[in-house]
């Protein structure tokens, strides 16, 4: 059967508190932003900055509290006070993609969980 790519898990709004060039890859994330969503260390994820419109391709390492990093080339995407969104995605057949929710919070102030949202698949359209 075949499959479809779907998102797994998102963070949205996380401001970026450093970047560092010389690191050799990756994005660091607030650990417990992580945990929320359910991203473990060296997934693929993708940031997409809110302020300047860059998109990267990277993966997630656990980061201090608060802490969102871009590192080595990735900190030529955006700058310190910018928003962004990290999202990482699966793939599922339909079926299982049918009851599947992701897993999506709001970061809020400090990069702490703001709110949790609630996603269904409806197929009303």
């Amino acid at each position: 059967m075949a499959q479809r790519c779907f998102l797994s898990a998102k963070i949205h709004g996380a401001t970026i508190t450093c970047a560092k060039l010389e690191y050799r890859g990756s994005l660091s994330i607030d650990s417990s932003l992580m945990k929320a969503v359910g991203l473990i260390p060296y997934e693929k994820i993708d940031v997409y900055n809110l302020d300047n419109g860059e998109r990267l391709t990277t993966y997630a390492i656990p980061g201090e509290p608060g802490e969102i990093c871009l590192n080595g080339a990735a900190a030529h995407k955006g700058q310190v006070g910018q928003r962004v969104i990290i999202a990482s995605y699966a793939w599922f057949s339909e079926e299982e993609a049918l009851s599947y929710k992701p897993k999506v919070v709001i970061a809020g102030k400090d990069n702490t969980v703001d709110e949790f949202l609630e996603c269904d698949i409806t197929l009303d359209f």
